[in-house]
């Protein structure tokens, strides 16, 4: 495959054109595409995934579940809209590469303050253009993800076995746990909007900021708290402890994470509603007893139909995910907290998309319903935890109410059989 190297974009509003350097692409079975840099100039390595979106790429660079992940967009032009200071779902860019096949010459959208290639170029982000990303597509959905480097200017000249080698010694996604990683450091608060109903221990493990912003909407004061919150840290949010727990979606292999399992079966344990998304999803099921496996290309896009099994529907749903929860499609299965079912399912290759726990307040999805530049089909799925909240509060208050004062649950009811 050729390139024409240094090709130089048109300038732009009298600005001087950019230069593009030679670049290579190198994936870790030894196949390697020629192409021209883009973003900033160098080389980076992580595991090569495709992303079926055609739009809401600066949502999608933003998100902490691409850290470590070098994204091959599917749509040819990319850059378009360019970005600007109200969309992005964290406070910098997280993947590991990025790989289009067309750039936008210059971008074109009342809302955008810069092009997409100078915020890649400014927070280092390694990339590559013009280049056949459909037969690239083609080859890890045949092949599956898989390792890969990218390489531009100076890099790209190196020898390719010696290209080779620094992408198959580069760490792999199976076994990774990177929840530490992207989490917040300290706790932090996302107040309600209008009055408060609610309030929520929300645990990030690589949360999108439109989550809290959806659950602020719905009169939720959200509580974020660092990956590694305890029950205590959880249990202290609140006046009388969390109404409600979550759990967000985040990057990593779920089978590694023990710390964050065991906190959820002591959520669990309590009876606190609980709603978990994507990594959160994968954590309940493995908090009920299932296994979890990776998937050989993931689900990557805003354009992947899920069926609720609850209601008959198909959402057309936003995904990233390259792990998904072992459980069985048909009936209900008994676990050590009552019965559990698939709630929701992949119209595409029947993969679990969400579990419903029908003995205990918990339910989780594998998709996003807080995809910020949509679809919005599965919103739906935060009033549903309103719901759990609502019903929890209103059985703690007939319980108290059932209660005399000044004596015990017990004392009162015999007190009442003695009338």
């Amino acid at each position: 495959m050729t390139t024409q190297t240094p090709l130089t974009v048109p300038s732009r509003d009298g600005r001087p054109g950019r230069t593009r350097e030679g670049a290579i692409l190198v994936l870790e079975d030894g196949r390697t595409f020629r192409g021209a840099s883009y973003g900033a100039v160098g080389e980076t390595v992580g595991e090569a995934v495709f992303s079926t979106g055609m739009t809401g790429y600066q949502e999608t660079l933003t998100d902490p579940s691409y850290h470590r992940q070098v994204i091959v967009m599917t749509a040819p032009h990319v850059g378009n809209t360019g970005v600007n200071t109200e969309d992005d779902e964290s406070t910098r860019i997280w993947v590991a590469g990025y790989v289009v096949r067309d750039p936008a010459i210059r971008s074109s959208n009342w809302r955008a303050t810069r092009d997409l290639e100078d915020e890649l170029d400014e927070q280092g982000v390694v990339g590559i253009c013009e280049l056949d990303t459909r037969a690239l597509t083609r080859h890890l959905r045949e092949r599956g993800a898989m390792r890969v480097g990218i390489f531009s200017g100076q890099a790209a000249h190196r020898p390719e076995g010696e290209l080779l080698d620094a992408v198959r010694t580069s760490p792999q996604m199976a076994g990774a746990a990177l929840a530490a990683e992207v989490t917040t450091t300290e706790p932090y608060a996302v107040g309600a909007v209008g009055e408060k109903r609610f309030t929520v221990a929300a645990v990030d493990l690589g949360i999108k900021a439109m989550t809290p912003h959806l659950m602020a909407q719905r009169g939720i004061e959200v509580h974020v708290l660092p990956a590694t919150a305890t029950i205590d840290d959880v249990l202290a949010v609140g006046e009388d402890g969390p109404d409600g727990v979550f759990f967000s979606n985040g990057p990593g292999d779920p089978a590694t994470a023990e710390r964050e399992v065991e906190l959820l079966r002591e959520v669990l344990d309590r009876g606190v509603p609980f709603f978990g998304i994507c990594f959160g999803n994968q954590l309940l099921g493995r908090a009920l007893g299932f296994g979890t496996y990776k998937l050989k290309y993931g689900h990557r896009g805003i354009n992947q139909p899920v069926m609720d099994r609850t209601t008959g529907k198909v959402e057309v749903t936003a995904h990233n995910h390259g792990f998904a929860v072992d459980a069985p499609l048909d009936g209900d299965s008994d676990t050590a907290y009552g019965r559990v079912r698939v709630s929701h399912v992949c119209l595409n290759d029947d993969v679990v998309e969400g579990l419903e726990c029908l003995d205990r307040p918990a339910y989780s999805v594998q998709y996003h319903p807080e995809a910020a530049a949509g679809p919005h089909d599965a919103a739906y799925l935060f009033d549903r935890f309103v719901e759990l909240m609502e019903t929890r509060q209103t059985t703690h208050q007939r319980s108290s109410a059932r209660v005399a004062p000044g004596l015990t649950s017990e004392a009162s009811d015999k007190q009442g059989g003695s009338r």
